[in-house]
């Protein structure tokens, strides 16, 4: 089935006969389920969970033999939702097209993509929201959701109608690889966001103490004889964010933290009874500012790498539920603006695909909580902005990951689905991967079918 024959299907909600996947290790966060059992899907959604779904049960159900999938002990998952996507459509489409963001997405079990408003022309206007609307519909393999901008343009000056983007489609607003800069545009975007339920999605970075930085200060930026960007740059803005939630009451979520003391700031201000919440990327829960050895271009993101100790931090937040989200930050970038000397390469790396296998990495190695992992990456992302999925429950979406927990490969830029490859994880080798993901109750991706 075509990507678009796939995704009218899914918007029908029906035309797929009921499946089941029995013989897996059934892991919900949501819903503390980790058990032996299978899932019954019908019309595209959950019809039945639990230890009692077994190939004889599916088979009394009616369902044909060709319909059952043994999963042989393999963990299945929600569909991850990752919520923190930049694509280049419309725009930049030499960089990623929704349909080719969306195959990365798949590939690496993520059955939804929340796009980030940063295209040419920029997504802050109703019209423009359904535009990606009506273009995911036809060509994405996995649902799309935009996230609208905070500020019109991306500038920061003046306010993007909150209730019409709300109406378009629009699950959140965000000025994306921006902070909003000025304290009373954001105070006024936080009241009406408060008054129309939206969430307020920031990048905590003061722009001017950041200034020309390309990676952390400290020793090593010295020593590289590159410009660094300090903690403070972080902190400043989160404090700062933080006196407005208090002000106005409106729901905000930091897009991603990337230092001790940025998880020490959020821990107050939840104890304090804030509506705030937390993400983090993939890169710093596994990265550090050495990883950027000889001036590796790939490793330059922001906000930049840290120190081990702070990535140590950002891990045991995750565990605490201190962090409520993990993203991708997927950020495609072409090899004319990432293989230039390192002051002068873009900020951003490619992760839809190695999301999922970098995260289990933590796991393998003792270092992560498995269910605090899959909460972050599903059930929360979930909650955080009013979608249907990332739990196992009957009657929700069946957007499902079947996982090989012990399926080792290795992240080559040839085989990546992206249509950038500009990867922190090249050449690396992760033990656990996607290998089956279904999209309302409809294959994806399969990864021993080789699509």
């Amino acid at each position: 089935m075509s990507a678009g024959a796939a995704h009218a299907a899914r918007g029908a909600g029906a035309g797929a006969g009921a499946r089941a996947l029995v013989n897996a290790r059934l892991l919900d966060p949501a819903g503390g389920l980790d058990a032996p059992g299978g899932v019954i899907v019908e019309n595209g959604r959950i019809v039945a969970v639990g230890a009692e779904v077994t190939a004889e049960a599916a088979r009394s159900r009616g369902i044909a033999v060709e319909n059952i999938l043994d999963c042989a002990g393999k963990w299945l998952l929600p569909g991850l939702i990752d919520m923190r996507v930049f694509t280049g459509e419309p725009g930049f489409e030499y960089r990623e097209t929704l349909a080719s963001a969306s195959a990365a997405a798949a590939a690496g079990g993520v059955t939804c993509m929340i796009v980030m408003p940063d295209t040419d022309p920029v997504i802050d206007d109703a019209a423009i929201v359904d535009f990606i609307l009506r273009r995911a519909r036809g060509t994405s393999k996995v649902r799309v959701h935009p996230m609208a901008a905070i500020t019109q343009g991306l500038k920061g000056a003046h306010m993007s109608e909150v209730g019409l983007l709300k109406e378009a489609g629009a699950v959140a607003l965000t000025d994306g690889r921006k902070s909003v800069a000025s304290a009373r545009v954001l105070a006024r975007a936080l009241a009406y966001a408060r008054d129309f339920d939206m969430l307020i999605v920031q990048h905590v970075e003061e722009a001017e103490l950041a200034g020309p930085g390309v990676m952390h200060e400290g020793e090593l930026a010295a020593r590289l004889g590159l410009p660094g960007i300090p903690r403070q740059a972080e902190i400043i803005a989160l404090e700062r964010d933080l006196r407005l939630v208090e002000m106005t009451g409106a729901r905000y979520h930091a897009a991603q933290i990337s230092c001790a003391e940025s998880v020490e700031i959020i821990r107050h201000a939840k104890e304090a009874g804030l509506p705030v919440t937390c993400g983090v990327s993939i890169n710093h829960l596994l990265l550090n500012e050495h990883d950027i050895g000889a001036y590796r271009t790939f490793f330059k993101l922001s906000p930049p790498l840290r120190t081990e100790e702070d990535r140590v931090a950002l891990v045991e937040a995750v565990n605490e539920g201190v962090i409520d989200v993990i993203v991708s930050s997927h950020d495609p970038q072409s090899a004319d603006t990432k293989r230039l000397p390192f002051a002068e390469a873009e900020f951003g790396a490619v992760g839809l695909e190695t999301l999922l296998s970098a995260a289990l990495s933590l796991h393998h190695s003792g270092q992560a909580d498995l269910s605090r992992l899959i909460a972050a990456l599903a059930h929360a992302p979930a909650r955080l902005l009013g979608l249907e999925g990332g739990t196992l429950a009957e009657g929700a979406p069946a957007d499902l990951t079947l996982v090989d927990p012990h399926l080792s490969w290795k992240v080559e830029e040839s085989a990546l689905h992206s249509r950038s490859h500009n990867t922190p994880f090249e050449n690396r080798v992760f033990e656990g991967r996607a290998v089956l993901t279904l999209v309302a109750g409809e294959s994806v991706f399969d990864y021993h079918a080789g699509a």
